[in-house]
């Protein structure tokens, strides 16, 4: 029993039987439209968010398994902010604004890629990176956030997600 993994990057719910699907999966004779059509159930969730996704084939039998992983935290920060991708400096060019709490889901939602050990830490985590692509945090720079998460401002509402962060 031989087993080949293929890594594509999708947009969620969006993969064709075209580039660069089927032609990776055609030596491996699977049924191409099965895995896209896989690939398709898996991702409709993050639909228009590229999304890593891995395609093992068992090669004797020819079954697969899709397995999806999680949109970069930038692909996430876009789709809570409404924009379609960073623009420019974004010191110059602030592309869009999200909620504090959009903040702490996208931290619980990447957890396991994260080395944060609280859900603080992870939050701080996910605001450098909004800074990076321009996003404000309910119309504050995310510097100035973070500055308050140390204030202790943020401490009930980060209190009320902890219960999610420890079973996630």
């Amino acid at each position: 029993m031989v087993k080949k993994t293929l890594k594509f990057i999708i947009e969620g719910g969006k993969a064709t039987p075209g580039p660069p699907i089927g032609p990776a999966l055609s030596p491996y004779k699977v049924n191409v439209v099965e895995v896209v059509n896989a690939i398709n159930n898996a991702t409709k969730d993050y639909e228009g968010l590229p999304i890593p996704v891995e395609v093992t084939i068992d090669t004797d039998n020819r079954k697969f398994e899709v397995k999806v992983g999680i949109p970069t935290t930038t692909a996430l920060l876009m789709k809570f902010a409404g924009a379609k991708e960073p623009t420019g400096d974004p010191a110059h060019k602030k592309i869009g604004d999200v909620k504090f709490e959009d903040i702490i889901k996208i931290a619980i939602l990447k957890k396991e890629q994260l080395s944060a050990k609280t859900l603080k830490s992870a939050v701080k985590t996910i605001l450098g990176t909004a800074r990076a692509v321009g996003v404000t945090i309910e119309g504050k720079d995310p510097r100035e956030v973070v500055r308050l998460i140390d204030q202790g401002f943020y401490d009930e509402l980060i209190k009320r997600y902890e219960d999610e962060w420890n079973k996630s």
